[in-house]
């Protein structure tokens, strides 16, 4: 930790850094860590400190003293924040003389703590696989001379071991299902498995992913694959009530582990009544011995349930238990960071979705866009395509004029998704700011705005104009900033690539003169507009995709729009999707198929 405080005081140019850690119940009180070594800091820094953790919030502040002895200071503090938003400690600085902190200090400060946390995070995962490993040990030990007793115990740490691996690392439901079913299926070796989540007093199944271990298990719902998002419900098994009697929804209510034995030919059942031997609807009617109801403990309450069958009676005693409920509490963590980071994901994609545009309906033209999100980090991106009517300039007769863009702003997370968002409407003001203006003087005003504004965006764009003829071809105008050549597509087939470029858009680069290039698109001609995302691949060379691109789209000149996309999607672009990718073709000439379309 002191790490962090001597580059805290580094950073920030002050004497004192203290990394003040929570004290857990059982100790009188946190001793903080703090650089330089062997110094510590005023009771008054630590009065903040617990303020600071009390109210979950950066505090800073300059402390005058109140003439009685007690010294003025300078106190900066940053809460040090766990896995589950629980505060761990703060990260502070303090100063011997007044001082007033700027924005940089605050940023700056809150870097260092976010770093803190997440090796403060990393190290508790670090321990619960320490612990682990020595469970392991001590069962060992434990079972010297009981060679069967050994090997049970053995395989039910190494279980949890796994376990803790493999659930520490989870994206979604969907891998935390397939990942238990891995997980179980070495050592329990349970016929059936059932996951199921609270939403809205109902109980929804988690759908188990295709080729999982046990989707061909008869009477497993929701055999059929996951739903769009990994999610719950549908499949053969639908959501039931929280206050059914299923020993499921028991085990939820109840908070505790619930085991349902098939009843004994001419006899009671077990735990529960022999008249409900089925420990939920996921498993049908198949007629099993033995069923673990196992709620999941999450830090805000029960998140549900993990629930395993067995075909034959098993023997669930005091070990088996202990297993049982510590593999529970790796999947409740698993599930708790599941829900975050799809309730993430989800969110950024309706950001992203709210911001691309719907084409207007241009009369002799034929518009399409598809957009592909990133498959990593919030899953989406910085790529956008734009098309919006143009304003008349006075004294022209220029009316019917569009705008077309593709850019990518560089990042595909959600702080990349909003800077596009400022860019685009930015980008929209500067043509209707300046009606008459070419493309590249829309872009130099961008380039300025951004700069006055102190806008941080990078990225390369293609900001185009095109102007109606009169005789029923277009006049296309365009600026390059850095980006992948538009393709355009004449009547006769052939393939041009228009080169023409000028720098990337970037907030340290010094605004300066754009070019302008032109061409004449005759009916039936089709421009391409793409971002680097749809041609760039691990271990591939971007010109052969280009081409490929270019052999495809000359391929297909009388196919829709939107089918051409999608199938040039699916043919050129990569298949894992490490960055975010958009189409944009508009084709001259087609007024009976003339129409706009967005995916």
């Amino acid at each position: 930790m002191n790490r962090f405080a001597r580059l805290a005081t580094r950073l920030l140019a002050v004497p004192l850094g203290v990394v003040w850690v929570e004290p857990s119940a059982e100790a009188a009180g946190a001793v903080p860590e703090c650089w330089p070594p062997g110094t510590s800091p005023d009771p008054g820094v630590l009065v903040c400190c617990r303020r600071v953790a009390r109210d979950g919030r950066p505090s800073f502040l300059s402390h005058t003293g109140d003439g009685d002895g007690g010294a003025s200071f300078a106190f900066a503090g940053v809460p040090l924040v766990g896995g589950a938003g629980e505060v761990l400690g703060v990260l502070a600085v303090t100063d011997p003389g007044l001082r007033a902190w700027s924005e940089e200090d605050v940023r700056d400060l809150s870097d260092i703590a976010a770093a803190c946390s997440a090796q403060m995070q990393m190290r508790t995962r670090s321990e619960i696989v320490s612990q682990a490993r020595e469970a392991a040990e001590d069962a060992a030990h434990a079972a010297a001379g009981e060679a069967t007793r050994v090997h049970a115990l053995l395989n039910r740490s190494e279980l949890l071991l796994r376990a803790s691996e493999d659930l520490a690392d989870t994206s979604g439901l969907a891998d935390v299902r397939r990942r238990v079913g891995d997980v179980v299926s070495g050592d329990l070796k349970p016929a059936l498995i059932d996951l199921v989540l609270v939403r809205q007093g109902m109980l929804h199944h988690v759908l188990h992913p295709v080729g999982d271990a046990f989707a061909s298990t008869g009477g497993t719902g929701g055999a059929g694959g996951t739903g769009e998002d990994g999610g719950t419900g549908g499949g053969g098994a639908e959501a039931f009530p929280l206050g059914s009697d299923w020993p499921v929804a028991r085990a939820v209510r109840e908070n505790r582990m619930i085991v349902v034995q098939a009843p004994p030919e001419g006899g009671e059942g077990g735990d529960t009544a022999a008249a409900l031997p089925l420990a939920t609807p996921a498993f049908g009617t198949l007629d099993h011995g033995t069923a673990a109801c196992l709620p999941l403990r999450g830090t805000r309450g029960t998140l549900g349930a993990l629930v395993l069958g067995w075909e034959t009676p098993y023997g669930i005693g005091v070990d088996e238990r202990a297993v049982l409920t510590t593999l529970a509490g790796y999947t409740a963590q698993a599930v708790e960071r599941a829900l975050h980071l799809d309730q993430r994901v989800t969110v950024a994609r309706q950001l992203q979705r709210a911001m691309l545009t719907e084409l207007p309906d241009v009369p002799g033209l034929e518009l399409s866009a598809l957009y592909r999100p990133a498959a990593q980090d919030d899953m989406v991106g910085g790529d956008w395509y734009d098309a919006y009517p143009l304003p008349v300039a006075p004294g022209t007769n220029a009316a019917g004029a569009l705008a077309l863009t593709v850019g990518d702003i560089t990042g595909h997370d959600i702080r990349a998704a909003a800077l596009m968002g400022q860019v685009r409407s930015m980008l929209r003001q500067a043509d209707h700011d300046h009606p008459g203006d070419g493309p590249e003087q829309a872009l130099g005003a961008l380039e300025r705005a951004c700069r006055g504004l102190r806008l941080r965006a990078s990225g390369t764009a293609v900001h185009a104009h095109l102007i109606p003829a009169g005789d029923g071809s277009w006049q296309l105008r365009w600026s390059n900033a850095g980006h992948p050549a538009p393709l355009l597509v004449g009547p006769d087939g052939t393939v041009e690539a228009l080169t023409e470029h000028d720098v990337l858009l970037h907030h340290a680069l010094e605004p300066g003169p754009r070019t302008c290039g032109s061409r004449s698109l005759a009916p039936g001609s089709t421009l391409l507009l793409y971002t680097d995302g749809l041609v760039e691949r691990p271990g591939g060379d971007i010109e052969d995709d280009v081409d490929r691109l270019a052999h495809s789209l000359a391929a297909a000149p009388d196919v829709p729009l939107d089918a051409l996309l999608g199938s040039l999607m699916d043919a050129v672009a990569s298949r894992d999707a490490r960055d975010d990718a958009v189409l944009f073709a508009v084709r001259v000439g087609a007024p009976d198929r003339s129409r706009a379309s967005k995916s």
